[in-house]
């Protein structure tokens, strides 16, 4: 490795421990107060609307977002959404602490958070790609996915103990102390600027106008089958596990306490944790393509596994294998479209990809609270309309409704990956197009 891709290197290490640090506060945060409002409300719709909150906004922002991050420093744009989104941490602090907080003050909270976020994950995902070598961005993606997993396993651990210590109060004080563990280092070391290419100029408009850049964002895309099919495979994948997102939360407290979900929560974070290990450590296989298809299938089993019975074994065991596949599929993803998108374009395009494959996440949110609470477990009570046939194989009563959605979205995954590697574009997007760093 040369001088400048070392450096360029303990650069992104340097960054990637206080992202890590600020996203382990963020998640104890999202952990209690998703404890907090279904214990309260026991409603998974307003779960949803939480949810729905935190993603919506960067859904819509993500393409203007993006044409910023290509324009700007990627270094202050990320300063500026950290910021930002400090700020709606404190907003909910001082709430708490008058003794005046409220759903809808999490709702607002989450939203102006997820705005600032739309900055912050096209700039890191860019200047990763000028910070890093090439050969070891299947690594530092890896590295990226090892600190959500580590997020995922102290986050219900920690969160249940300090719950019980020093309460929520405490917790979203922690999180602003690590808000500030993340910006340091930002605010410390200085990116590389992109070079202009020759590729990005032949295939997008000049800057006069926001319009044109937002679009050819999206241009840069469509011109390429292949990216367009991953795209899309990604949209839908997430359109389903959107929807078990909401559901997993309220199907464990239908049979289990709060304590058991948090167990089986620092399990899933293992899985998660084992999977960054392995892709941070040993880089991605050859054919990224083939361990995107592969994991999604399992993925797909894995939720068909957890909605069959109220078993905490079984589904601590399918939230293992699901997390475990989790990081290598968006890692392998996150390469591919490192290496084939030109660098001072890669903003508008990841911006793009974040505003469609995310736009699923609200609509899962959306429907998938009032689908289990008004539809499925209605037809799963003890006499309810399917009690005596898809009852007599997966039980009856709390949360079973939501087992049978569960069983759905798992089968409905399956089908989706079996899909996607019918596509030739698809499964051959490796070798159709080249790499363009």
């Amino acid at each position: 490795m040369s001088r400048h891709s070392k450096t360029g290197m303990r650069i992104f290490i340097f960054i990637w421990l206080g992202q890590m640090g600020s996203l382990i506060g963020s998640s104890l945060t999202s952990f209690a107060l998703g404890i907090r409002v279904y214990q309260n409300t026991q409603s998974v719709t307003l779960l949803a609307l939480i949810l729905l909150s935190a993603s919506l906004p960067s859904s819509l922002i993500a393409p203007v977002a993006g044409v910023l991050v290509d324009r700007w420093p990627r270094r202050w744009v990320m300063i500026f959404s950290d910021f930002g989104a400090g700020l709606s941490t404190l907003a909910i602090a001082l709430l708490l602490f008058a003794g005046k907080l409220e759903v809808w003050h999490i709702c607002i909270a989450s939203a102006v958070s997820s705005g600032f976020s739309a900055f912050q994950l096209p700039a890191y995902s860019a200047a990763t790609t000028l910070l890093v070598p090439k050969q070891y961005l299947d690594r530092a993606s890896g590295m990226i996915q090892l600190g959500r997993g580590v997020a995922q396993l102290l986050s219900p651990i920690l969160g249940g103990l300090l719950l019980v210590t020093i309460q929520l109060q405490g917790i979203i004080l922690i999180d602003f102390l690590t808000f500030l563990f993340g910006i340091i280092p930002l605010l410390l070391v200085k990116f590389p600027e992109p070079k202009i290419t020759s590729i990005s100029h032949s295939q997008t408009v000049q800057k006069s106008s926001l319009l044109q850049e937002v679009t050819s964002g999206w241009d840069y895309i469509t011109v390429r089958p292949g990216l367009l099919g991953l795209l899309m495979f990604f949209t839908i994948s997430n359109l389903l596990v959107g929807a078990v997102e909401v559901l997993i939360r309220p199907l464990v407290l239908s049979f289990a306490s709060p304590a058991v979900l948090g167990t089986m929560t620092s399990f899933a974070g293992i899985g998660l944790l084992a999977g960054s290990l392995i892709i941070s450590t040993r880089g991605g296989p050859k054919r990224l393509i083939h361990s995107v298809i592969g994991f999604q299938l399992l993925g797909g089993f894995c939720i068909v596994v957890a909605g069959l019975r109220a078993s905490v074994p079984l589904i601590t065991l399918a939230a293992f294998l699901f997390f475990f596949g989790w990081p290598i599929l968006n890692t392998c993803v996150q390469v591919i479209f490192q290496k084939k998108v030109a660098i001072d374009v890669q903003g508008r395009v990841f911006a793009i990809r974040q505003m469609v494959a995310d736009a699923s996440f609200p609509l899962a949110y959306a429907i998938a609270g009032p689908l289990a609470d008004k539809i499925f477990e209605p037809l799963m009570v003890a006499n309810g309309p399917l009690a005596g046939s898809i009852g007599q194989i997966i039980g009856v009563g709390p949360g079973r409704g939501i087992g049978l959605m569960l069983i759905l979205m798992g089968a409905l995954t399956v089908l989706v990956a079996i899909a996607a590697y019918q596509y030739p574009r698809l499964r051959l997007v490796e070798d159709e197009l080249p790499d363009v760093i």
